[in-house]
């Protein structure tokens, strides 16, 4: 198989098992956050609101989960920037930003989505894994009611959306819509701690500093080698094996 980093397409049935999970793992893995943080974590240009008709999610869901396409954020960008074109142009000159601040500005915009909704996205292969094949609903028309995640076991219909915290504040995407949907809300937690956490995880004295004990106790989550945080299959287990108890 070659490096996921490479923009190379893979294709995955809609039966999800362990190995097609541990194969979205690998493809994180080879993603180059590192070097994507250095790239765009300086640019913050196109900060506004983006208009629903050039934004990113229905894509993402389009390739990532309706799909099954793992490819590189470089590939997304140029699939979105072309089917977009003319409505991002058309944006671009009504908020009067010169072209070359806002075409630097949003591929930084749109690469701090993308690393949120794959890894939500990859929460959703967990969860049918856990619950097995087709339990499993995500879209943009869902993230957009508070369901980042949406599953239908035995009957039952839970809602789980993702609650992300750093160290200092939790982070949460801007929510559009009052409409409650049917079901079990379930708030699931993705705790991320700074990164020199991880890359000095001990104080002066040689003891293991608190926030590094505490992520490394959370069976809920688990760190990629490159520092992609994901969620284990023990979030959703708890609530199937709840479920399939009564």
């Amino acid at each position: 198989m070659q490096p996921a980093t490479q923009g190379v397409r893979y294709i995955f049935s809609s039966m999800y098992t362990i190995n097609d999970t541990q194969s979205f793992d690998s493809f994180l893995e080879g993603v180059d956050l590192a070097g994507y943080r250095k790239k765009y974590q300086p640019i913050k240009i196109v900060e506004m609101d983006l208009p629903r008709n050039i934004q990113a999610l229905d894509l993402m869901y389009e390739i990532y989960w309706d799909k099954r396409e793992y490819v590189n954020f470089d590939t997304f960008y140029k699939r979105y920037s072309k089917k977009y074109e003319q409505d991002i142009e058309e944006f671009r000159d009504k908020t009067t930003i010169c072209p070359d601040c806002f075409y630097r500005g949003l591929p930084a915009r749109i690469y701090r989505t993308w690393a949120s909704i794959i890894t939500q996205i990859h929460a959703g292969y967990v969860a049918e894994q856990v619950f097995g094949a087709g339990t499993v609903n995500m879209s943009t028309e869902l993230d957009r009611k508070n369901a980042d995640i949406q599953v239908h076991y035995k009957g039952r219909m839970l809602n789980y959306q993702v609650k992300k915290r750093t160290q200092s504040r939790e982070v949460r995407r801007p929510r559009t819509s009052k409409q409650q949907l049917q079901g079990e809300s379930i708030d699931i937690e993705y705790a991320v701690p700074n990164q020199e956490v991880f890359e000095k995880p001990k104080k002066l004295n040689g003891e293991y500093r608190k926030p590094y004990l505490d992520f490394i106790e959370n069976k809920n989550l688990k760190r990629l080698g490159n520092g992609f945080v994901v969620f284990t299959p023990k979030v959703f287990r708890e609530k199937k094996e709840e479920i399939d108890a009564i």
